[in-house]
């Protein structure tokens, strides 16, 4: 496969169920696998942060990425988490993804000392350097509290193996003016993450969506990512529609809780988040329930 066909169409980004003590509960997770790849997603992100990286044990993201590429077996391509605090322990990550068979990499340069610019392409050129695996910029500011200047990314763009960006939904929702200068400026496929956003970013063009509901829900997430592809507007626009009570609740409490109330709710685990996250209070979980339900359907 070549290496950028790894970072288009849509991204499935399932849970990493694991018991309160952090061990990954791998038959949990081959049986959310094995929904994605039923579906026939274009590739699946493991160890993203609804896979919840973060709480985990390099021994554990091990064992994750190891029980993956066996379930998986060649049916998607599987792109792999490697973000760390260090830059050392993002390239044994990276070592280890390849070593276990992943087909590509991503990263978010995770930090507690905010970095400079100079200080993320270095890092990123470090863990660049240990892998041949195609690598996938995480442009997560929410969460790292970072952002890519435009200089960075075309740096970043001069670096072989770093093929693609996932970006967050623009703040003035212009999908369209946003993709343009990255493409002008970068070899990059252009992706984003933010579910609310699918549609919009993939009717302007975009090349990937990298979908947490895509993780849990395929179908629906496929669907939508399809109609837009095809240039279907208002079929794209229809289903992003009956999504919205999903949407609403991942704004307010958080699409990573929202996806474990889902797990239970669809009978396909019993894991709860790392603490100190807590589960969503049984009224939340009702709502999201009902808000479910007429996926179900189908």
């Amino acid at each position: 496969m070549p290496a950028t066909a790894l970072f288009y169409g849509l991204s499935a980004f399932p849970l990493t169920p694991a018991d309160d003590q952090g061990r990954v509960d791998t038959n949990t997770l081959a049986r959310l696998l094995d929904r994605l790849c039923e579906a026939r997603v274009d590739s699946i992100g493991l160890l993203g942060s609804t896979g919840v990286y973060a709480y985990l044990t390099r021994e554990e993201r091990r064992r994750a990425v190891a029980a993956a590429v066996d379930c998986v077996s060649g049916r998607a391509p599987l792109i792999v988490g490697v973000g760390a605090l260090r830059t050392d322990q993002a390239q044994a990550l990276a070592r280890d993804a390849e070593a276990a068979g992943a087909d590509g990499l991503l990263m978010a340069p995770v930090s507690y000392t905010p970095l400079t610019q100079d200080e993320a392409y270095e890092h990123f050129r470090a863990v660049a350097s240990v892998s041949d695996l195609p690598l996938c910029i995480y442009n997560n500011p929410g969460t790292t509290h970072f952002t890519f200047g435009a200089e960075l990314l075309g740096r970043l763009s001069e670096i072989e193996s770093i093929r693609a960006v996932k970006m967050p939904l623009p703040v003035n929702g212009d999908f369209a003016g946003e993709i343009a200068p990255l493409r002008a400026r970068t070899r990059f496929a252009v992706g984003y993450s933010g579910d609310w956003g699918m549609a919009a970013s993939m009717l302007a063009g975009a090349d990937a969506f990298y979908s947490v509901l895509g993780g849990m829900l395929p179908q629906p997430a496929l669907a939508l990512v399809r109609a837009a592809q095809a240039g279907d507007a208002e079929e794209a626009r229809r289903i992003d529609a009956t999504l919205a009570p999903l949407w609403d609740a991942f704004k307010v409490y958080g699409s990573l809780r929202v996806m474990y109330a889902l797990l239970g709710i669809l009978g396909l685990g019993t894991a709860a988040p790392p603490r100190p996250i807590l589960p969503l209070g049984s009224d939340v979980q009702r709502g999201v329930a009902s808000a479910v339900e007429p996926l179900l359907d189908r």
